[in-house]
């Protein structure tokens, strides 16, 4: 729905260059896919048993037997072992669930961001009845997503637990058992809280496309100085020469309130290199989206996201 979607793509928190929305909500999928995996991995690496003995010698039960009781619940045996399957396994689950929750703290960090007062892209569903502030009524706070991003912390934190549950004494001690009997239930329980709240949020949320186009433009032009830069490179310019005097034109063009184009275009050194058809391209957002229908046949998307605007 939004491949085409045109919005400004930050870096360190500033305005750098062109993207979609479409682009950032592929990059949230084809990691949440990575993690599909990752679950289906340390699900498979958590289920074994054992039933080895006090040490894991398998003094007093053969290890036939303990093959055929795993095998009829469904486990595959741990090869070598103590009186426990080691920790290694219940930590390596623990730390997806909190590689899933980190992720899904990213989105709605982004999603945070995006709703700010000043930026104002994207929105949480806000329906009627709801509250954003008990003091200030015109506010929409995007309490899912903090809701989302609090419960990650939390996931976190049962993942630390369970690597310090690795260290066990010798053959066993049972310091980790208190801490799983809350750990594990708890973990899951809530990632699968967050992602029902997850799904919802972006299954509801609302898109301002036309103020991502506002806040593009808002920089009148800056954007494009990588390209320009680059096209004054290909041209003959120095490169250093070159950055130097697009750095000049375009803090000139950021304090005296003008477009970065109308300010480039007035250089004699650029007008000698770059013809205005040429610095026109340069400043089209959509020439530098030309590999986006690549990016989403690698994700399986097959529909091309032909450039519009």
């Amino acid at each position: 729905e939004h491949k085409r979607t045109l919005t400004i793509g930050r870096s360190h928190g500033m305005h750098a260059e062109p993207t979609t929305f479409g682009l950032k909500l592929a990059v949230w999928f084809d990691e949440l896919r990575r993690h599909r995996v990752r679950l289906d991995l340390a699900i498979a690496d958590i289920a074994v048993g054992q039933i080895s003995g006090a040490v894991g010698t398998h003094a007093h039960i053969p290890p036939d037997l303990e093959e055929e009781v795993c095998a009829d619940l469904g486990l595959g045996v741990e090869l070598a072992s103590n009186q426990v399957v080691q920790r290694d396994r219940h930590a390596f689950f623990l730390s997806v669930l909190a590689g899933i929750a980190g992720t899904l703290e990213k989105m709605t960090i982004e999603i945070r961001h995006l709703q700010r007062t000043e930026v104002g892209e994207v929105e949480e569903h806000f329906g009627e009845g709801n509250m954003g502030s008990s003091a200030m009524p015109h506010k929409r706070n995007p309490h899912q997503s903090e809701r989302i991003a609090g419960l990650a912390r939390l996931v976190r934190g049962y993942a630390q637990v369970g690597y310090e549950n690795v260290p066990l004494w010798h053959e066993r001690d049972i310091s980790h058992s208190s801490a799983e009997r809350v750990i594990f239930p708890d973990a899951c329980i809530v990632l699968d809280y967050m992602l029902a709240e997850t799904t919802e949020l972006i299954d509801e949320l609302v898109v301002y496309p036309a103020r991502m186009v506002a806040n593009l433009e808002s920089t009148g032009g800056l954007i494009y100085s990588q390209r320009v830069l680059l096209a004054l490179v290909d041209a003959g310019l120095d490169r250093q020469d070159a950055y130097r005097l697009i750095q000049r034109h375009a803090h000139a063009a950021w304090d005296e309130g003008q477009t970065f184009q109308d300010v480039i275009a007035a250089d004699p050194i650029v007008q000698k290199r770059l013809a205005p058809d040429r610095l026109d391209e340069l400043f089209d957002p959509w020439r530098q989206l030309e590999h986006l229908d690549e990016t989403f046949i690698r994700l399986g998307f097959r529909e091309p996201a032909h450039a519009v605007g």
